[in-house]
C-alpha cells in the first residue's frame, strides 16, 4: 500500500488538495459571542426568545460613568461636558437611546393635568442646590443613574439590539472618540460591545503568539530528536499544511475563531509532532538496523499506521465527545478540533511516505542499542516488578482521595472569568457592580394569573411588589424597573415629586393614580410592558456573583415565588441572558460526562477488537480514568471550580492521554501475534515502546504549557492540566499497567496463546 507509485498518487492529491484550498481559503473571523454559552437544549433559551421578542435583549446596552475625579457631580461645568457627551452618543447610529439624569424628565400631577420637570436643572440661581437635594433624596435614582456618594452619573447607552459584532465594534470606537475628546477626568465603561471588542483583540494576539511560540517549540524538539535538516523541515511542511486545512475546513463551513478554537491551531500542531515521531523514529531504527530504504517505508507505515490511526481516532473522539453538549461553544470547539486531529493524520499519510522516498537515506548503521535508555528501561520495569504492592496500593490510595477531591468541587463561573483578575475589563465590570448595583443583567418575566385582567390592578402589582423585595434583598440589586416602580414614580408625581412618595401607594393613592397611568407611562423609554398590560417584566441589575451563589438564590427566588405568591394573581418566571448562561455551567457536569461515557465505550469496543476480549479491553481503559480522577484531584487542591470552560479539559485529556495505552496495547498485539506469551510480550512492550511513549509525553506536555502563557484562564488552565494529565497517562501505562496485564497470563495462554500466530508482525525490538 505504501510503495513509490501509490505514495507518489496520494502525494500529489494531497498537494491538489492544498491548492484548491489556498483557492478557495477565507480569510480568519474571531469571535466572541456571550450567547454561543447558552444550552441549546435548555426549555427556558425558547422562553427568553419569546420574552425578548416582546420587550427587547437585556444585555444591548453600554454602561459609561462619568466623575469629575474630585468631588461630587453637581458642578455646572461637569455637567455642561457630561451633557455635551450625552448628545454626541446620541447622534451616533444604532444607538436607540441615552438614559441618564441629564436630561430626563419626571412628571408632576396637579389639577390642570400633567407638566414635566427636568431631574436636573444647574442654569439658574440655586436651581443646582435644589436638584442635588432633589436627587440624592430620592431612591429611584440611588445606584441607578447615579451613584450612592453622588461622585459619578451614568448613562445607559441603548443601542440597537443583536448589534453583530463588526458594527458593534464600530460604535464602540465612535462612542470611545466622544469620551476621549471630553475634558471629564474620570470615565469607566462596560457592556457587550466593549468586552466582545477586547475579547478579540486578545484572541487576535494569543492566536499569533501561539502559532509562533508552536512552530519554534516543533523545531526545537525536531532538532533534539534529530540533529538533521530535512527531518526538522519535512514536519514542519507536513504539519504546517495540515493545520492548514483544518482551519480551512473551520472557515469555508462557517465557523469562526473564539476563546476555544483559538487554541487549535498549536494543539493540532503538537499532536501531529507526536505521530511524525513514532514514524520518523520507526523509520530511522530500520534503517539503522541495515533495511532498505524502500522496504523501511513500507515496514514503518504498515506497521504503525494502524496504532497512528487508532490513536488519532482515539484523540479525536475525545475532542468530539464535546459536541454532544449543548452549549455551541463548546460544540465547535469539538467538531472542528475532532475533525482538525483526523486531517493531521491524513496530511502525515498522504505527504510524509513519498517525501521520504524522495529524500537521501540516511546513513546506515551497524544495528545498536541505545544503553542509556535500555537499562534505564530494564531497571524501571525490574522496579514495577519489585514494588507491586507498593504501586497497587499507591494507585488506588491516590485514585480514592481524588474522587473524594472531585465530589468537592463546586460547579461556578462568572461572565468574565476567562480574563485575570487585573485585567481592565474586569475592573470596570467591578467598578459598576460596586457603585450602580451591578453589571450583569436580571430579568424576570411577569404574566397576569386567571382571576385578574392586567398587570396593573393593585392585587397584582402588591404580588410583583413582594417579588421586587426579594431581588433588592438577597440579589442585593441597586435598583428595578418594573410596573411596580412606574407606579411609584406616578405616586411621587401626584405628591408634586416629594422624594419621599417615591413608595408603594396606598390603595386610596392608586385610585387616584389610576386613571392617569397610561398618560404617565407614555413616554418610558423602556418596554415594560405589553400593549395589553397582560404581560410585563422586572429589569435590573446585578453584581457577577457566580453561577453557584447565583444558582442558589434563583432557587430560594424559585421557593418564594411558589409559597409567597399567588398564582391565580400574578405568574413569575425568570429569564435574561445571564440566568442561562448560569444554567449553562450548573449542567454541563452531566453533559460532559455523557459525552465522556460514550468515548469510553468506543475506545472499549475498539480495544475489544483489538484483542477480542472484554477483559483486555477493560483493563486497557483503566489506566486512562488514572488522569482524569487525579485532574480532578488537582483542581481540588488548586481550589478551582467546574465551569464551561474547564468541561474541555477532562475531553481533551482522556483524548490524548489514551494514545499512550493505545501506542502500548497495539505493540503487545504485535508480539503476541508472534506466538509469544502475555508475560513475555508485556515486557518485550515495555522495552521497545517505553522511550516513544516518554518522548510523545514530553512534546505534548510541553506543547500545552506553552498555553499558560496566555492571558485567558480558560487557555492557561487548559494547557497546564492537560500537560499534568499527559504525566499522570505516562504513570499510569508505564508502572500501572503492565502489573494489571499480569494477572491475564494464564487465562491469555490457555484461550488465545497461537490465535494469533501468522498474523503480520514486527521483530521484537
Amino acid at each position: 500500500m505504501f510503495e513509490r507509485d501509490f505514495s507518489r498518487f496520494g502525494f500529489i492529491v494531497a498537494m491538489l488538495v492544498v491548492v484548491l484550498a489556498v483557492f478557495f481559503s477565507p480569510k480568519l473571523v474571531f469571535n466572541y459571542d456571550f450567547e454561543h454559552f447558552f444550552s441549546t437544549d435548555d426549555p427556558e433559551l425558547l422562553f427568553y426568545n419569546a420574552h425578548r421578542d416582546r420587550f427587547e435583549n437585556d444585555n444591548d446596552y453600554l454602561l459609561v460613568a462619568l466623575g469629575r475625579g474630585n468631588g461630587d457631580v453637581f458642578d455646572p461645568d461637569f455637567l455642561d461636558a457630561a451633557l455635551k457627551v450625552e448628545k454626541g452618543i446620541r447622534e451616533l447610529d444604532r444607538v436607540r437611546e441615552v438614559i441618564s439624569l441629564l436630561e430626563l424628565e419626571e412628571p408632576l400631577l396637579g389639577n390642570f393635568g400633567v407638566r414635566n420637570r427636568r431631574v436636573l436643572e444647574w442654569g439658574g440661581k440655586g436651581s443646582l442646590e435644589k436638584s442635588k437635594s432633589r436627587v440624592m433624596d430620592d431612591p429611584n435614582w440611588q445606584a441607578n443613574l447615579i451613584s450612592e456618594d453622588g461622585k459619578f452619573i451614568l448613562m445607559l447607552v441603548l443601542h440597537e439590539e443583536n448589534i453583530a459584532k463588526e458594527d458593534g465594534d464600530d460604535l464602540y470606537l465612535k462612542i470611545s472618540e466622544v469620551l476621549t475628546q471630553s475634558p471629564i477626568a474620570e470615565i469607566h465603561t462596560a457592556g457587550k460591545i466593549k468586552a466582545q471588542g477586547e475579547f478579540v483583540d486578545l484572541l487576535q494576539t494569543e492566536f499569533a503568539t501561539f502559532l509562533a511560540i508552536s512552530f519554534i517549540l516543533v523545531m526545537v524538539w525536531l532538532y533534539i530528536v534529530y540533529r538533521k535538516v530535512w527531518a526538522i523541515l519535512l514536519p514542519l511542511f507536513i504539519l504546517s499544511t495540515g493545520m492548514f486545512l483544518a482551519l480551512t475546513v473551520l472557515l469555508l463551513s462557517g465557523g469562526q475563531l473564539d476563546v476555544l478554537l483559538v487554541m487549535q491551531p498549536p494543539i493540532l500542531l503538537i499532536i501531529g509532532l507526536s505521530g511524525m515521531i513514532h514514524f520518523l523514529t520507526f523509520y530511522f531504527s530500520l534503517i539503522k538496523e541495515g533495511m532498505a530504504k524502500e522496504k523501511a517505508i513500507i515496514s514503518t507505515f504498515s506497521q504503525l499506521g494502524i496504532a497512528v490511526f487508532l490513536t488519532s481516532i482515539t484523540t479525536s473522539l475525545g475532542f468530539l465527545s464535546l459536541y454532544l453538549t449543548q452549549i455551541p461553544s463548546l460544540k465547535n470547539f469539538g467538531l472542528y478540533t475532532g475533525i482538525g486531529v483526523l486531517i493531521m493524520f491524513i496530511a502525515i499519510i498522504l505527504i510524509m511516505p513519498y517525501a521520504l522516498y524522495l529524500l537521501p537515506s540516511p546513513v546506515k548503521q551497524k544495528r545498536q542499542t541505545n544503553e542509556h535508555w535500555f537499562f534505564g528501561l530494564r531497571n524501571s520495569y525490574q522496579w514495577v516488578l519489585n514494588n507491586r504492592a507498593f504501586i497497587h496500593f499507591g494507585f488506588v490510595l491516590l485514585s480514592l482521595f481524588s474522587v473524594y477531591g472531585f465530589a468537592s468541587i463546586k460547579t461556578d463561573g462568572y461572565l468574565l472569568d476567562n480574563l485575570p483578575d487585573d485585567h481592565g475589563l474586569i475592573q470596570d465590570f467591578r467598578f459598576f457592580d460596586e457603585r450602580f448595583g451591578g453589571s450583569k443583567p436580571l430579568e424576570i418575566h411577569l404574566e397576569v394569573g386567571g382571576i385578574a385582567e392586567t398587570l396593573m390592578e393593585y392585587e397584582v402589582l402588591k404580588e410583583i411588589n413582594k417579588v421586587g423585595g426579594f431581588l433588592q434583598k438577597h440579589f442585593e440589586t441597586g435598583f428595578l424597573v418594573s410596573p411596580v416602580t412606574r407606579v411609584m414614580a406616578g405616586n411621587k408625581a401626584q405628591n408634586q415629586g416629594n422624594p419621599k412618595a417615591f413608595d408603594f401607594p396606598t390603595e386610596g393613592q392608586f385610585d387616584r393614580l389610576k386613571p392617569r397611568l397610561e398618560k404617565l407611562m407614555e413616554k418610558d423609554p423602556m418596554p415594560i410592558l405589553t400593549p395589553d398590560w397582560r404581560k410585563g417584566r422586572i429589569s435590573s441589575r446585578m453584581p457577577d456573583i457566580g453561577s453557584h451563589k447565583g444558582g442558589e438564590l434563583y432557587a430560594q427566588l424559585e421557593e418564594f415565588i411558589a409559597n409567597e405568591i399567588d398564582e391565580g394573581l400574578l405568574r413569575v418566571n425568570i429569564t435574561g441572558t445571564s440566568y442561562l448562561i448560569d444554567r449553562s455551567h450548573n449542567a454541563i457536569t452531566e453533559q460532559l460526562i455523557k459525552g465522556l461515557g460514550i468515548a469510553f465505550g468506543i475506545v472499549a469496543i475498539i480495544a475489544g477488537i483489538l484483542f477480542r476480549s472484554w477483559r483486555m479491553s477493560f483493563i486497557a481503559l483503566l489506566p486512562n480514568v488514572i488522569p482524569l480522577l487525579w485532574l480532578g484531584g488537582v483542581m481540588n487542591l488548586l481550589g478551582l471550580d467546574f465551569k464551561l470552560s474547564m468541561s474541555i479539559i477532562f475531553a481533551v485529556a482522556f483524548g490524548i492521554a489514551v494514545d499512550d495505552s493505545i501506542h502500548f496495547m497495539a505493540k503487545l498485539r504485535l508480539i503476541l501475534g508472534k506466538g509469544n506469551g502475555l508475560l513475555y510480550a508485556t515486557k518485550r512492550t515495555f522495552f521497545t515502546t517505553g522511550k516513544a511513549i516518554i518522548l510523545t509525553t514530553l512534546v505534548l506536555a510541553s506543547g500545552f504549557l506553552v498555553l499558560t502563557l496566555s492571558s485567558f484562564e480558560i487557555t492557561f488552565y487548559t494547557g497546564f492540566l492537560i500537560a499534568l494529565a499527559l504525566i499522570f497517562a505516562l504513570l499510569a501505562d508505564l508502572l500501572w499497567l503492565p502489573l494489571l496485564l499480569a494477572p491475564m497470563h494464564k487465562v491469555w495462554d490457555q484461550k488465545f496463546k497461537g490465535r494469533f500466530q501468522g498474523k503480520p508482525g514486527d521483530s521484537s525490538r
